[in-house]
């Protein structure tokens, strides 16, 4: 058994590898360590507040500032008076299959970053697509570990360049949220290593990030934040991680164990495991000063790279950072380039229904609650506030021909909770003091309230009492409004004099930032008038006093709905305007209740009676074109019903844009699906995310997604890596050696076009007579070609040594011990449009 070394498709491309690490900050750390006594050590493995380290003036250090990232940098604080550049979902980004857009999507987030004053940003989430309930898969790339690292890396890379540091997360097996603070995973060294670690390899060795960040779980018995053998033994021992091990948040349970586990800071502070108790453990002997040290050294390079080390050059300088960058046009280019055709078929012999035709369009029906509204982020701590959102149905009033009627409907809305009050609101938000008091004063764009990041100048917690949200509503309808509430401390609703609400809300739910993240909601009634203006003032007062605790600040929110039909008129309302119009847009979309951190889905189906409209709207109009709004598989039990389906993710504050650009067809959908989605929940390899007496055993093996698919009788809905554009592409030639293969391909269709060129390895029956069970294809590299009208394009894409490996455990039976085996043997060489539509194949021999 011999242990290779990966070698994986974006090798080729050099400026996707990580440059030599310039200048050496040793002396200078060194220097700054010596300057330390312990307790000042202690303080900078400890978080002062919810997202900052402590500066230490008297060695030039700054304090280093953190934020959560995936989609949009949201700064110190949580909430919409700084706004945010707002991405698609990564999902999205993983439909494009593209580093090179991922990592300039991490130059357009440092720019983010640098202009809030964020030197580390949290992300990226490069967690595995176990199982399609997975709640939180919006915020992870792909089921695929080769497919999550190009990615993941693309993005580091991306952002590193920006001179901000870059946080691989969920360091690792943290791929559910059931009980994920407790949850031991059981995963077999095989499957670990070959999946669920391969994504953070990929990234440390192509990328070298600065930072990880351990998990919540177990893994095989140990709490992630202090699991020695997979963070020191392999994470920094074999794979040469030199950057900072920061916890999640609230991760870190035990000083010493942590401490001996590797983690270097705890988050967020000011009362961690590490700080004044680490001081203590030192000084008592259970630990040596030296290991202290070690983390403070990776903690003081931290800052050496981000610039918040003074007298030394960050490891980006001002002439190397990328900027002015337009944040609105790079989100614009993810939404287009993400989208996922996975249907569009002709209708009565005509052509194909996208792209429209506009210069033949007459009418269109746009319907959906989430076409005039749409959900543009996943739920959870990746939430941000963009200044501004184009929905589905702007966008595309604004790109078709004025001569063009577009008639919307709501049909259908699934959302459970009312939605946060904002269309027809002018809003403020006031710190009030014990006697009243005004604090501080703000605009306010909607009607939540979060304060996770710190107060307004001025503002201390100690004198904070109360905040309200106060301002005025123009109602647009006349009729019974819907109001609500919803928060943690003492809430107090006053609408137009009268008070609606005035008492306390329980949080519920098992997951200790599900009554932050999805506060209880009670909902009123108030009648309204069309044009005449009422005061509202939302008032939420703090339970006990405040301490320190970034924690204690209120969070609350305002909610607003208008007067509404009853359900069955709406579907008629819907129905009539479909039939009336020349073609019918449905947008369909999962909601926070549905898709978010902090709990997994119970099912796969689409909230309401969504499936329900697109069916009644279908049978009204034959040219019906259904967008699916989510950020992972949902089922689509109409989806033979309807000509055209397109799947926009999770699209970002540019959703409408990118939607009109696709489907009037200036731009063509260039995703492909980065995981499986079933026709069925009950279809899917993996179905159990949770846990039985605390744990939960991937029994599955190294069998998810594609893997397990081609093992199961039942046929996806849509294969991995499906996606259609609107040209054709003949593959002309594969020719294939040991180290690489070379496709060709050609665009036989009438217009430009983009194409994924995916490679797979199948091992034949002239396998080593030893070689282990293994899935009967797995992606071996990729890369994405486009060419004009009747033109070629070749590709030239590295084969991995990995890709011909396997993981052996040693005696031990953990993933530390054992190492990589090369598989000899006839494989076959598939250059395939997906998984499923292999064009052509080759063989190649390994000896």
């Amino acid at each position: 058994m011999t242990e290779t070394q990966p070698r994986h498709p974006t090798d080729a491309d050099a400026d996707h590898r990580a440059p030599d690490e310039a200048p050496d900050y040793t002396a200078v750390v060194e220097r700054a360590l010596a300057a330390l006594d312990l307790d000042t050590k202690v303080r900078l493995l400890s978080g002062q507040d919810m997202w900052t380290l402590p500066a230490v003036p008297a060695i030039g250090l700054r304090s280093l500032v953190m934020s959560d990232g995936p989609v949009g940098v949201r700064g110190r604080e949580w909430n919409a008076e700084d706004p945010s550049v707002t991405l698609p979902s990564p999902t999205a980004l993983a439909a494009t299959w593209d580093p090179a857009l991922a990592r300039r999507t991490g130059h357009l987030l440092a720019q983010e970053a640098r202009r809030k004053g964020v030197h580390v940003l949290l992300a990226p989430t490069v967690n595995l697509h176990r199982s399609p309930l997975g709640g939180r898969h919006f915020e992870c790339y792909a089921e695929d570990p080769l497919l999550t690292g190009a990615i993941g890396a693309g993005y580091v890379r991306g952002v590193q360049e920006g001179g901000v540091g870059a946080t691989v997360k969920h360091f690792v097996g943290n791929d559910a949220e059931t009980d994920r603070f407790t949850v031991d995973n059981r995963i077999a060294p095989r499957p670990l290593r070959e999946l669920y670690l391969a994504p953070f390899e990929h990234i440390v060795e192509l990328a070298r990030p600065w930072g990880v960040m351990t998990a919540y779980n177990r893994v095989n018995g140990a709490t992630m934040t202090e699991h020695r053998a997979l963070v020191q033994d392999v994470l920094r021992g074999e794979w040469g991680f030199d950057g900072v091990n920061v916890s999640d948040w609230t991760a870190a349970r035990d000083t010493v164990r942590a401490l001996r586990g590797g983690l270097d800071v705890a988050m967020p502070g000011p009362r961690t495991v590490y700080g004044a108790p680490l001081a203590e453990v030192v000084r008592a002997g259970e630990v040596a000063e030296s290991e202290v040290d070690d983390a403070v050294r990776r903690v003081l390079l931290l800052a050496a790279r981000t610039g918040c080390l003074e007298g030394v050059p960050a490891a980006v300088g001002p002439a190397g950072v990328p900027q002015g960058i337009d944040g609105r046009a790079v989100a614009r280019e993810i939404a287009r380039r993400g989208c996922v055709l996975l249907r569009n078929e002709p209708v009565g012999g005509a052509r194909r229904v996208l792209p429209l035709d506009a210069a033949g369009l007459r009418g269109v029906a746009v319907i959906g609650a989430a076409a005039r509204e749409a959900r543009v982020l996943g739920g959870g701590s990746a939430t941000v506030f963009p200044d501004a959102v184009v929905s589905p149905l702007e966008g595309l009033r604004a790109a078709l021909p004025d001569d063009v009627e577009v008639t919307f409907a709501v049909g259908a809305d699934p959302r459970t909770r009312v939605p946060h009050a904002r269309d027809g609101f002018t809003l403020r938000a006031r710190y009030l003091a014990a006697d009243g008091r005004v604090l501080a004063e703000a605009p306010q764009a909607d009607g939540k309230v979060r304060l996770t990041g710190g107060l307004p100048e001025g503002v201390t917690r100690q004198d904070l009492s109360a905040v309200e949200l106060t301002g005025s509503y123009l109602p647009r309808l006349t009729g019974s409004h819907t109001l609500a509430v919803s928060g943690t401390g003492r809430l107090r609703l006053t609408v137009g004099g009268a008070v609606l609400f005035d008492g306390r809300l329980a949080p519920g739910g098992s997951d200790p930032f599900e009554a932050y993240l999805r506060p209880a909601q009670r909902r009123m009634t108030a009648e309204l008038t069309a044009g005449e203006s009422v005061e509202v003032t939302l008032r939420c007062a703090a339970d006990g006093p405040q301490t320190g605790d970034s924690q204690a600040l209120p969070a609350f929110a305002l909610g607003h709905g208008e007067p509404r039909p009853d359900a069955d008129a709406e579907i008629e309302e819907a129905v009539r305007a479909a039939a009336g119009a020349d073609v019918a847009i449905v947008v369909v979309a999962t909601t926070e209740e549905t898709e978010s951190e902090g709990f997994d889905r119970r099912d796969l189906r689409l909230p309401g009676r969504q499936d329900e409209l697109v069916t009644r709207v279908a049978a009204a109009n034959p040219h019906t074109v259904v967008v699916v709004n989510s950020g992972s598989p949902v089922e689509l039990p109409w989806r033979t019903e309807v000509p055209a389906v397109l799947l926009s993710w999770f699209p970002g504050q540019e959703a409408g844009a990118a939607l009109a650009d696709v489907v009037l067809g200036a731009h063509e959908p260039g995703g492909r699906l980065p995981t499986t989605w079933p026709a069925r929940l009950t279809d899917a390899p993996v179905t159990t995310v949770t846990p039985a007496d605390g744990q939960l055993t991937y029994s599955e093996g190294v069998y998810i997604g594609y893997r397990g698919w081609q093992r199961s009788a039942p046929a996806p809905a849509y294969p991995f890596g499906h996606g259609l554009g609107y040209t054709d592409w003949e593959y002309e030639s594969l020719d294939t050696t040991p180290d690489s293969v070379r496709v060709r391909v050609r665009n036989a269709g009438d217009r430009p076009g983009r194409e994924v060129v995916q490679i797979y390895l199948a091992p034949t029956a002239d396998a080593a007579p030893d070689a282990p069970e293994r899935p009967a294809r797995w992606l071996a590299g990729f890369a994405v070609v486009e060419a004009g009208p009747g033109e070629s394009a070749e590709a030239e894409i590295p084969l991995p040594d990995r890709a011909f490996a396997v993981w052996e455990a040693g005696d031990g039976g953990e993933a530390a011990d054992g190492g990589w085996r090369r598989v000899k043997g006839v494989y076959r060489v598939e250059a395939a449009h997906s998984v499923t539509d292999r064009r052509l194949t080759a063989e190649v021999t390994v000896g």
